[in-house]
């Protein structure tokens, strides 16, 4: 009990949860929020529908990942020089919106909108980075549950508060407001601590191969079990990406109107996971990663059978009872978010620290794989075995990602063991950056930190 009081009164979990309010708030304002302003401005649906091209960045941020990890700012260091400059590109950016107009200069708005998307990408991929590099492998499950608690803050601030502000000022007054609120992220930067890190890449060649080779080479860091790392990232969760990607359709056939979806999903969905997340943190703490990946990925599959219950209960009764629709729905979120913190920690504690940032950015876009493609047979899967039928598959295509485990039980269980005592130090466990130049650089041309051959993982690490 005391350690996990020691890791909540950590400064380090304050840090993370004003960097994931500042990871948050852009994502809304060049997305519902943007639309919203287009709608009310005249704009037609095309245009509308245009600007989800703008999101591009957020899906691509892997192409510029090894720059975070090859260049260093001439301030703050490597991880809070680049948080800075996205953050005050961010806040410029907002800026340059406030002062466009949808109707007037469409193109000028949308450009300043690219521009945010691309900074806040920039700045997710720092934040990630810099999670990872300062808490240690046990806390980071518990970590990345605070930190998704401070992003739908900035997301319900992006989102709902700025719908409010622009009811009562103009859309110019509420960009502003939104640019004012990048402080935060900004403050938080600048009193943060900068991580210490091992040997950089020298070049960006060595910055783009070599985080490629030590994951994937049968001599990197996985020592040939790659294929193994890889299939659990695709299978750990497929279950839960099979049955979110019907629950929508499979409520409103059950009889329930989309208000009462939206209210319950909110009330009980959002909060069960955010409930689950801090539970599931915790728990790996006292559980160990090993046992945790176990426990709460069989809670997890078992969570999906709810949806089950829920159908059978429906047409048994008649009756589409509200009560039993917040049971499955927080069954299910309960469970989900139990593993989702055990799934984060064990991601972090698989990326080499010295390419933070590129590995990390990797493992994102793989994570999104099975939710994009695996997903797109559930509607032939449903229509096939019904709802019931369907969300047993769910709970059943679950089991290969936990037979995995078997696989990997060494990985996980060293990996854990070795940084626990970080949590109590409070120290990650680096050699230092040294940054003597006046500018930008790469890390390669004197001064530099050899690059180890020797690969060493360190710990941890959504998406709204």
């Amino acid at each position: 009990m005391n350690k996990l009081k020691a890791i909540f009164t950590d400064r380090r979990m304050l840090i993370v949860f004003s960097m994931g309010f500042a990871s948050g708030l852009p994502l809304l304002l060049t997305a519902s929020t943007l639309q919203a302003w287009f709608k009310e401005s005249g704009m037609d649906l095309t245009s509308i529908g245009m600007l989800s091209l703008v999101g591009m960045p957020y899906t691509l941020k892997f192409l510029w990942s090894p720059a975070l990890d090859w260049l260093v700012p001439p301030f703050l260091g490597r991880r809070r020089g680049w948080l800075m400059i996205s953050q005050i590109a961010l806040m410029a950016a907002l800026v340059g919106m406030a002062f466009s107009s949808p109707a007037q200069s469409t193109m000028v708005l949308a450009s300043f909108a690219l521009l945010v998307a691309l900074f806040s990408a920039t700045q997710d991929i720092g934040i990630d980075a810099y999670q990872l590099e300062i808490l240690p492998t046990e806390s980071y499950g518990l970590g990345n549950q605070i930190y998704i608690l401070g992003y739908r803050v900035g997301m319900v601030l992006a989102g709902s508060g700025a719908l409010i502000v622009a009811d009562h000022a103009s859309w110019t007054a509420t960009y502003l407001v939104m640019a004012g609120a990048m402080g935060i992220g900004i403050v938080t930067t600048l009193l943060a601590p900068e991580p210490k890190a091992q040997g950089l890449p020298r070049t960006f060649v060595e910055a783009v191969w070599l985080p490629l080779k030590d994951f994937f080479a049968p001599s990197g860091s996985h020592k040939g079990k790659v294929i193994w790392v890889l299939g659990f990232f695709l299978l750990y969760k497929i279950g839960g990406d099979l049955a979110s990607t019907m629950t929508m359709p499979f409520y409103l056939e059950l009889g329930y109107t989309k208000t009462q979806v939206g209210t319950i999903a909110k009330a009980f969905g959002l909060w069960a996971t955010i409930v689950g997340g801090l539970i599931g943190g915790a728990g790996v703490i006292f559980l160990g990663l090993r046992r945790s990946l176990w426990i709460f990925g069989i809670m997890q599959a078992i969570g999906y059978l709810s949806f089950a219950w829920l159908g059978k209960y429906v047409a048994a009764t008649g009756v589409a009872s509200l009560g039993a629709l917040g049971t499955a729905i927080a069954i299910e979120n309960l469970a989900a978010g139990l593993g989702i913190a055990a799934y984060s920690t064990y991601m972090g504690s698989i990326v080499n620290k010295k390419y933070t940032a590129t590995q990390y950015a990797l493992l994102s876009s793989l994570m999104a794989v099975p939710r994009v493609f695996g997903s797109a047979p559930s509607g032939y899967l449903a229509t096939q075995f019904g709802w019931f039928g369907y969300f047993v598959f769910c709970a059943l295509v679950s089991i290969p990602g936990l037979l995995i485990l078997f696989r990997l039980n060494t990985e996980t269980s060293s990996v854990s063991d070795r940084d626990s005592d970080s949590v109590e130090s409070g120290t990650p466990q680096q050699a230092p950056i040294k940054n003597n130049s006046a500018s930008f650089r790469s890390l390669g041309n004197g001064g530099s930190t050899p690059v180890s051959s020797r690969a060493h993982h360190n710990s941890l690490g959504p998406q709204a």
